[in-house]
Parts: structure tokens; C-alpha cells; sequence
């Protein structure tokens, strides 16, 4: 059932309404000509911009904040059904649907549908595709999982039927969508304390492309292993991208189609070209790339990014072949891929302290953390500092080992305590269990502080000219950045 009509406007409360993604969908409504309130645990930055913007919300959550006059509530997965307010609302026979069921209403009032999936590089191969269409003049509404300052935040109303999203696996939040256009960046174990394991994440994956009508299209990366199985029952058109062949770590040899294999990539891969590839790449010393995009053997133009790394640049690559696939002309796709400069928390160069440049960055799984170093390195830091804060037990314990060969690239690790998010720790890992193996396994220089302000006296101790540090992470780490920059 659907409950969210953009043509008619309702009174719907949101509660955690101080959500990245919350804030921004509350926003749209908004603005749409909704009457949206919202409650959360306590005041931010967001939660101060939704009631600047002329929306009503509440620091308590209690059965009091629900009135018989509210049409739907929303609220996210962290919040559980044994939340007072879900409770008063099913007791006042107000529908009650999650922000999933939310994004999926609001997609039907559009009729094209760009949605951007996978393990990694989901929040910036988004905001590629947002500026892409902004300069293909598309006008699209848009959510994102991250803060993009070209659109003023993580969410723009626009006046077309184009609509362009962030789609996360999660709890398969994604099944609720309607995509018509999709890019699936990559596939890997993650969020396995909700699938259990791979398989499972797997399925959800190959369910979502299921969801593309026959005349829409998915992009895929040539990295993603088993994506003949995985999306044998598509019933869309399905094109593949990677970045630069030489340094990729993608499978091609997946790839069924021969006909395009030129005699140095059979000699590399024994196999096939993916459809769009990057070539002739090369990096200015701030680390961001530039390449000539391929269809096949045939190049199309040379496209330069203003963000760093190798991942960036097979992030780009994706982008444009579904844009190209759709019919945005070359010219936008060179420029909107220019344009962008990053979102808040990916490799977000925060300032500088007595000749130490700082970043921040959000990468939690290995494999982001290992493009995260790697880009840092290729800048050619005196020493790379990384301060790391794990996000949830679950996936530290699963992760553990791949995570200290991750941070082994950096000349000095700071381990944090974990951030908690959802859990409670049932398994037994420590900071310290970290410490240990980046100590004796790799012979680094490791330590752990309990408190914030431990870990900035020992960096304001530690650092010197010419040093990288980098604070990594998906929880709150961000937050010894600004300490150490006086925010």
C-alpha cells in the first residue's frame, strides 16, 4: 500500500528525524507542501537546520510527541517497536512505515529512477551522478547519504521527473525502491550481523537488480565475482565498467563477451575488456586522476576528477557509462564528473596544524580503508598517522585481520574504542586485540587510548611537519579532527 503521495501533501511525523537521510526526506516533504515534524534523542546540527527550515522537532521520544491528527509515521531502523511513539501510533490506528517504505512511495511519483548500489563508493558515485545530471540540465530531486555542498546538503527538490538516490543494502532497504537506472559498484561481505552471511547478501543484491523493468539498465562492476549467477534473472539490460586495467583488482575474466578483447588485455587477463574502462591515467599532485574513458577498444574523451585515488576513478567510470547508456551527451558527463570535489567525511582534507595536514575519512570495511591509504600515500606524506575507530563488534570481529593489513600501510596507528552503533559487544573483541596483531604481525607502531582527549595529546605530542593523519571511521572519530584544528 502506498501511504506517500507527492501530489497529496499530509501531515507525517519522523521519528529520528535528525538522520542523515531522515533529515533530508523530512526536507522534501517539506517542501513539497507536507506538514513534517520529528523527534530525536538530542540536539544537532541537523536537527538545528530542520527547525531553521520551519520544522517542529522534539528532543524527547514519547508516546506524547503522537497526536491522532498525524496521516503516517516514519521512522528509521534504529528505531524499534518497542518505542513508545511506534506504540501510540499503532494504538491510534495511524499507519506506521520504515524510511525504506518511505523512499519507495516517494519514487513512484517519478519516471526515472537513478539509483546508485554496493558494498563501497555508493555515497560518492552518487554525488557523480547528481552533478552529471545537474549539468545535463535533468533537474533532479535527489537524497544522499552523505553532504554534498554543491546541492547544499544531502537532499534538492527539483522540478523534473528524474529522481537520483544513495540505495543501501542494509536490512535490504533497498527492495522497497523503484529503480529504472542502476549502478551496483561492487559486492563484498558486509553488514553480515543483519544477512547472516555472503549468500545471502548476494541474493539481495541479485533481488534488487530484479526490481529494473525490462526497459531500464544496470551498470556493474567487473569486479563484483559471480555476476553472471548473481544477476541471471535481470530482466534489464546489463553493461560492465572498471577502472584502470593495469592496476585493477576486478575479475574480467567474468565478462562473456570476447568480441572486444584486444591482444594486450588477452595477454593481461586472458579475457575480455568490461564495456567502459579507463585508460592513460595519471595523477596531479594532489592525487586526483585523470584518464581516457574506453567504450570497448574505442576511446570516447579524456575526463579529469577533482577528487583523489584509484577508486575515484573507477567510481567514475560507472557513472559515466550509465549516463552515456542513457543519453546524457559527453560533454555534461566530462563536466559534472569534474565538478565533483568530495562529500563531508570522504578523504575530507580538514586543515592544517603546525605543518600537519589532517583528513577525515569514513571508510570502516578493509577494503575501503586500503583505497583510503592508498591515496594518502600517493601524496607522499613525511609519515601517515591514521587514528581508527572500528564501527560495531560485529564487524571487527569478522574483519579484524583484513583490517590490520588495511591500516599496516600507515607509519603510526591510534585504535580507538569501538563505535558501538546498534550493538552490544557478545563478542569478545577488544582495541586491543588490534594493537596485538598490528604489533606482532606487522611490527608497527600501535597503541590505544580509552578518551578522545588521550588520543589528541598524544597526536599534538607525536605529529610533526610533513606528516598525513588521517581520522578513519563511521562513527564519531571526526570529532578529534576538529579538536585538533580548534572547531
Amino acid at each position: 500500500m502506498r501511504y506517500i503521495d507527492l501530489n497529496k501533501p499530509k501531515k507525517v511525523f519522523f521519528s529520528g528525524i535528525g538522520g542523515i537521510s531522515m533529515s533530508g526526506f523530512a526536507l522534501l516533504l517539506s517542501k513539497e507542501g507536507f506538514d513534517v515534524s520529528g523527534s530525536d534523542r538530542s540536539e544537532s546540527d541537523v536537527t538545528r537546520s530542520l527547525e531553521a527550515a520551519g520544522i517542529k522537532v522534539i528532543l524527547t521520544q514519547t508516546a506524547d510527541n503522537i497526536t491522532d491528527d498525524i496521516d503516517v509515521l516514519v521512522h528509521t531502523a534504529a528505531v524499534k517497536a518497542d518505542s513508545p511513539e511506534l506504540i501510540r501510533a499503532k494504538e491510534l490506528g495511524i499507519p506506521v512505515i520504515d524510511r525504506a517504505s518511505l523512499v519507495g512511495d516517494i519514487m513512484l511519483s517519478y519516471k526515472n529512477n537513478y539509483a546508485v548500489a554496493g558494498s563501497h563508493g555508493k555515497t560518492s558515485s552518487t554525488s557523480m551522478m547528481i552533478l552529471v545530471l545537474l549539468e545535463a540540465g535533468l533537474d533532479p530531486t535527489v537524497n544522499l547519504g552523505g553532504i554534498l555542498s554543491e546541492i547544499g546538503g544531502n537532499t534538492r527538490l527539483g522540478n523534473s521527473d528524474t529522481f537520483c538516490i544513495e540505495a543501501c543494502e542494509y536490512t535490504d532497504s533497498f527492495l522497497k525502491f523503484h529503480p529504472t537506472r542502476a549502478i551496483i559498484t561492487n559486492i563484498e561481505p558486509e553488514h553480515l550481523d543483519y544477512f547472516g552471511d555472503f549468500d545471502n547478501e548476494k541474493r539481495s543484491f541479485s533481488r534488487f537488480a530484479e526490481l529494473i523493468p525490462s526497459d531500464g539498465l544496470l551498470a556493474v562492476g567487473a569486479c563484483i565475482k559471480e555476476r553472471t549467477e548473481i544477476f541471471k534473472n535481470i530482466s534489464c539490460r546489463m553493461i560492465t565498467f572498471a577502472g584502470e586495467l593495469s592496476d585493477s583488482v576486478c575479475n574480467i575474466a567474468q565478462s562473456s563477451d570476447t568480441s572486444k578483447a584486444s591482444p594486450a588485455s588477452a595477454a593481461t587477463f586472458e579475457t575480455s575488456l568490461p564495456d567502459y574502462h579507463a585508460e592513460a591515467v595519471s595523477y596531479n599532485s594532489s592525487g586526483c586522476g585523470s584518464y581516457t574513458l574506453y567504450k570497448g577498444t574505442s576511446p570516447i574523451g579524456m575526463i579529469e576528477l577533482g577528487v583523489p585515488g584509484a577508486h575515484n576513478i573507477t567510481n567514475s567510470v560507472g557513472v559515466a557509462a550509465l549516463a552515456l547508456e542513457s543519453g546524457i551527451p559527453f560533454e555534461a558527463i566530462k563536466s559534472g564528473l569534474f565538478r565533483y570535489r568530495g562529500t563531508h567525511r570522504r578523504f575530507e582534507k580538514k586543515g592544517e596544524i603546525g605543518g600537519v595536514t589532517i583528513i577525515d575519512d569514513y571508510a570502516h570495511h578493509p577494503t575501503e580503508m586500503e583505497a583510503t591509504i592508498k591515496t594518502a600515500k600517493s601524496l607522499s606524506p613525511k609519515r601517515l598517522v591514521i587514528i581508527f575507530q572500528s564501527h560495531t563488534y560485529s564487524r571487527t570481529a569478522m574483519f579484524k585481520e583484513e583490517m590490520c593489513k588495511a591500516l599496516s600501510g600507515a607509519d603510526l596507528i591510534v585504535i580507538t574504542d569501538f563505535y558501538a552503533a546498534r550493538e552490544v559487544n557478545t563478542f569478545g573483541i577488544t582495541p586491543g586485540d588490534l594493537v596485538k596483531i598490528l604489533k606482532e604481525k606487522y611490527g608497527k607502531e600501535a597503541y590505544h587510548f580509552p578518551s578522545f582527549g588521550e588520543i589528541e595529546d598524544f597526536c599534538l605530542e607525536n605529529c610533526s611537519t610533513g606528516d598525513m593523519l588521517i581520522t578513519m571511521g563511521a562513527g564519531d572519530v571526526d570529532i578529534i579532527a576538529d579538536h585538533l584544528l580548534g572547531h
